[in-house]
C-alpha cells in the first residue's frame, strides 16, 4: 500500500491543497490519467525479481483488471511505457490459453477468470500489440469463452453460471437482474431455486449488464427493443442509485461501503469497473452520452480534488465527492486512472468490434485454447506490432458473442 493515512499532514501544511488540476479537455484528462497510471504502477511489484508476472497477492482477479485499464489507458493517450509489464503479466498467466492457470485453479471462480478474458477480448477489440511467439489475443478470449460455457447451469434459476467454479460453498453467490424493477441483487442462493437474495448494490454488478445490454442493443443496431428497454431501464438505476443527489448528482458512489468506510481493496476498484463500463455504453449506444458523460465527466473532476495525498499530493482517495482524504493504494490508482481514462473516450475514435464494426485482428483459427501446455512463459518477446498500429475496432467475434457480459457471474436476464 502507498501507506494508509499517509498524506494528511502534508495536505495539513499545504494549507490550501487542490489536488490533481483537472479541465475536461483532452489535453488536461492525458496529464491526470498519466499521473494516476504511474502511481498505480509504482504499486504493481509483480514484473520484478523474485515476484510473479501478473500476480497481485490474494486477488488473482485484480491482474487481469489492472492491465484492461491499462490497455484501455495505453490506446487512448498512446503512452507504451507500461506495456511491457502489461504484455508480461497478460501472457504468463495465461495458463492452458484459457486464463485458468494451474497454480491457482483450486480457488478460482468465473468472475476471477472473466476479468482476465474481458482484458484479452479489450487487447484483440483495441488492436494491443501481439508478440509473434505467443496465442493472439482473440485465442485467448475465446479460451474463457469455451471453458465458462462448458460450465453452464441449465438446470438451476433459468439456467446461469456460478460464482465459484468448483461447488465446494454450500450456497452459490451470483448477481441477478429484476427486469420489473431493473435491480440487482448481488447474490442468490441456488438451493432455494434463487427465492433468497442479497440487496446489496454494487456498481460492478451494474456495469456487467449495462455493457452486455450496450453491446446487444449495438449487434441488433437497434431493432430489438429487448435490448433498448434493458438499457434504458438499467442506465436510469444506476444513474439514480450511484450518483446520489446529496453529492450533486453527478459523482459516482459506491454507496454499499463508500458511506461507511467499509470498503475492502477489492471493493475500492468497482468503481472503476463501472466507469469504463459507461463509457463503452457512449459509443455503443450514442444516444446515451448525453446523459452518461456528465457523470462521468463529474466524477473526474470531483476524484482529481481528491487526489491530495503523498509527497507530491498525487495519491487519490477512495472518495470521489468533498471528504477527509484518508488513504491510498493500487486500487484507489487504478480506479481514478480508469476513470479520467474513461473521459477521454469522448476524444478518441473508438470502435469497439461488434457484428457491424468487426474486422480482422488476431484470427481465430489458431485456437486451440485449453488443449495445449499449461506451461507459462517467463520470458518477454519483442511485439509484432507497434504502439501506433491501433485499427478502429478489431476482434473476429465481438464480446456480444460471448453472450455479452450477461454470462460474466452466471447473471440471468430474468
Amino acid at each position: 500500500m502507498l501507506g494508509k493515512y499517509l498524506g494528511i499532514t502534508s495536505a495539513l501544511l499545504a494549507g490550501s491543497v487542490v489536488g490533481i488540476d483537472l479541465q475536461i479537455n483532452e489535453e488536461s484528462l492525458k496529464d491526470a490519467a498519466a499521473t494516476t497510471a504511474f502511481n498505480t504502477m509504482l504499486n504493481y511489484t509483480s514484473n520484478t525479481t523474485g515476484h510473479i508476472p501478473g500476480y497481485i497477492s490474494k486477488k488473482w482477479w485484480e491482474g487481469g483488471a489492472l492491465f484492461q485499464t491499462m490497455i484501455e489507458y495505453w490506446y487512448v493517450t498512446g503512452d507504451t511505457s507500461n506495456n511491457p509489464a502489461v504484455s508480461q503479466g497478460m501472457y504468463w498467466q495465461r495458463g492452458d490459453n484459457n486464463y485458468f492457470p494451474a497454480n491457482y485453479s483450486a480457488y478460482l471462480g468465473n468472475d476471477d477468470q472473466m476479468a482476465w478474458g474481458l482484458a484479452a477480448m479489450t487487447a484483440a477489440e483495441l488492436g494491443y500489440p501481439q508478440e509473434t511467439s505467443m496465442p493472439s489475443w482473440l485465442t485467448l478470449a475465446e479460451g474463457v469463452f469455451q471453458g465458462q460455457v462448458r460450465r453452464w447451469d441449465s438446470q438451476s434459476c433459468g439456467g446461469g453460471l456460478h460464482w465459484q467454479i468448483f461447488p465446494y460453498q454450500i450456497g452459490v453467490r451470483v448477481p441477478i437482474l429484476d427486469t420489473h424493477r431493473w435491480t440487482i441483487a448481488d447474490s442468490i442462493e441456488i438451493n432455494d431455486q434463487c427465492a433468497s437474495s442479497s440487496k446489496i448494490q454494487w456498481t460492478s454488478n451494474y456495469g456487467s449488464y449495462l455493457s452486455g445490454a450496450a453491446y446487444m442493443y449495438n449487434v441488433t443496431q437497434g431493432t430489438t427493443s429487448k435490448w433498448k428497454s434493458g438499457l434504458d431501464g438499467l442506465l436510469n438505476t444506476t444513474l439514480t442509485i450511484f450518483f446520489p443527489e446529496q453529492y450533486g448528482g453527478n459523482i459516482m458512489v459506491e454507496i454499499a461501503c463508500e458511506l461507511r468506510d467499509v470498503c475492502d481493496t477489492n471493493q475500492e476498484y468497482f468503481k472503476g469497473l463501472l466507469a469504463s463500463d459507461l463509457a463503452s455504453v457512449t459509443i455503443l449506444a450514442p444516444y446515451t452520452a448525453p446523459q452518461i458523460r456528465p457523470k462521468l465527466q463529474g466524477s473526474a473532476v470531483g476524484a482529481a480534488k481528491q487526489c491530495i495525498g503523498g509527497a507530491d499530493q498525487t495519491l487519490c482517495g477512495q472518495r470521489w465527492y468533498p471528504s477527509p482524504w484518508e488513504s491510498a493504494d493500487l486500487e484507489t490508482q487504478l480506479s481514478a486512472t480508469s476513470l479520467f481514462t474513461s473521459n477521454l473516450v469522448a476524444f478518441a475514435d473508438v470502435q469497439l468490434a461488434t457484428q457491424a464494426t468487426s474486422s480482422q485482428n488476431g484470427s481465430s483459427a489458431e485456437s486451440q485454447a485449453g488443449t495445449t501446455s499449461n506451461t507459462m512463459s517467463s520470458t518477454s518477446s519483442t511485439a509484432s506490432t507497434t504502439s501506433t498500429d491501433r485499427p478502429n475496432g478489431a476482434a473476429v467475434i465481438p464480446r456480444s458473442l460471448w453472450v455479452v457480459n450477461v454470462l460474466i457471474l452466471g447473471q440471468l436476464w430474468l
